[in-house]
């Protein structure tokens, strides 16, 4: 597909009143996005398929990338948190570090807290879930600000048990 083509074709797109095509021949992808009610604004995406096969590429990548990382780590913080324990979140939602906005927080950096005290509230799906702990100890960083949205497994809170 040359360029002349690739023109005649956002040009049908624009005056066919389409909101998007995409269109994938066998070396190229073209996507085609027109936004409606009188505004003109196009937003055309033109990829080049690589010759390669796509097995090649993904070796490639994986390969440099942790050569790459490697350097950018440093040791010693690794070897400094591995002491403290991790709590994560067991669903996926909304973190609120208070009950309710009038209320005081759960839990502050410093708190000892003990097996099953409540550390902070999970929204999901309009039911407020209370995240208790599993191990007793001190908070050491709490890792998520309040009222962000939070996955599945992701870490809140680093506990020091000791």
């Amino acid at each position: 597909m040359d360029l002349k083509e690739i023109q005649n074709l956002i040009k049908f797109v624009a005056n066919s009143g389409v909101a998007e095509v995409k269109l994938e021949m066998d070396d190229v992808k073209v996507t085609i996005r027109t936004t409606l009610e009188g505004n003109t604004t196009e937003t055309t995406y033109v990829q080049q398929m690589p010759a390669q096969p796509v097995i090649q590429q993904a070796v490639i990548p994986q390969a440099i990338a942790p050569a790459a990382a490697a350097p950018a780590t440093p040791a010693a913080p690794a070897a400094e948190d591995s002491k403290y324990v991790t709590i994560k979140s067991p669903i996926i939602g909304t973190f609120y570090r208070k009950p309710s906005p009038d209320k005081p927080v759960f839990v502050e950096v410093g708190s000892t807290i003990g097996k099953g005290d409540v550390l902070c509230v999970i929204e999901a799906m309009k039911l407020f879930n209370e995240i208790e702990s599993e191990v007793s100890g001190k908070i050491v960083k709490i890792l998520v600000d309040d009222m962000s949205p939070v996955e599945f497994d992701q870490p809140l809170f680093l506990v020091d048990p000791s």
